[in-house]
């Protein structure tokens, strides 16, 4: 701790959860729709990027890892961002296709927690994100070896400088062959509401019969 900084017990910090709650009678009949509804509010309540995701994996042997991911798609399919297939999280997708993805609005006291499969999505969605991202953006995924050591600053910097040499803003920068998107396609997505003492209300979806099988809903204890 440095001097004069003041310890800070965590143990202490409470938040008394009293917003209202979920029922069984509030969900939409599947999760997507349910999800694209609680979106939706979240962005009118004014949340900051409210599509910013904790995305986990894990290596094949179950070491897990996880980082903040921005969702850019959600359809009936499922729910797809995009990176370097060659980070980490796309070494991990590749090797063991499962994730989880948390949406943590807790301004609003609500949760949304998606667990299932991941695929990669096909090479023509990939392009059509890819050249809607902003110039900076598509010289950044040039420049950066994601996820691996770099030796400083000013070295990513100079490969981002060559990336903008090589491709100028009026040019085409194509889509690197080692980037592109991943779908999770979910097999639970559980709702989760803040109450008072603790006694959350948690409801979740969860696919019977495989992958394209009718949902259930379910009651979680908090």
């Amino acid at each position: 701790m440095a001097p004069g900084e003041e310890a800070v017990d965590p143990a202490g910090m409470r938040e008394a959860y009293d917003g209202g709650g979920l029922d069984e009678a509030d969900l939409a009949a599947d999760p997507i729709t349910q999800f694209r509804s609680w979106f939706a509010a979240a962005r009118a309540y004014g949340l900051p990027e409210p599509n910013a995701m904790v995305l986990a994996t894990a290596t094949p042997a179950g070491r897990p890892s996880a980082r903040t991911v921005l969702l850019k798609g959600v359809d009936q399919r499922g729910f797809a961002f995009y990176t370097s297939y060659l980070s980490r999280k796309g070494s991990e997708l590749d090797a063991n296709p499962v994730a989880s993805l948390v949406f943590p609005w807790f301004a609003m006291l609500r949760q949304v927690v998606v667990c299932g499969a991941a695929e990669r999505v096909d090479r023509a969605e990939s392009e059509a994100y890819w050249h809607s991202r902003p110039y900076e953006s598509r010289l950044g995924a040039w420049a950066s070896p994601q996820s691996r050591v770099v030796e400083s600053r000013e070295w990513l910097e100079r490969r981002w400088t060559e990336a903008r040499t090589r491709f100028p803003e009026q040019a085409q920068v194509p889509l690197p062959e080692s980037w592109g998107g991943y779908r999770v396609v979910p097999n639970t997505v559980e709702f989760w509401h803040g109450r008072v003492g603790r006694l959350h209300d948690r409801l979740r979806y969860r696919r019977e019969e495989g992958p394209t099988g009718p949902w259930v809903v379910e009651r979680l204890g908090p």
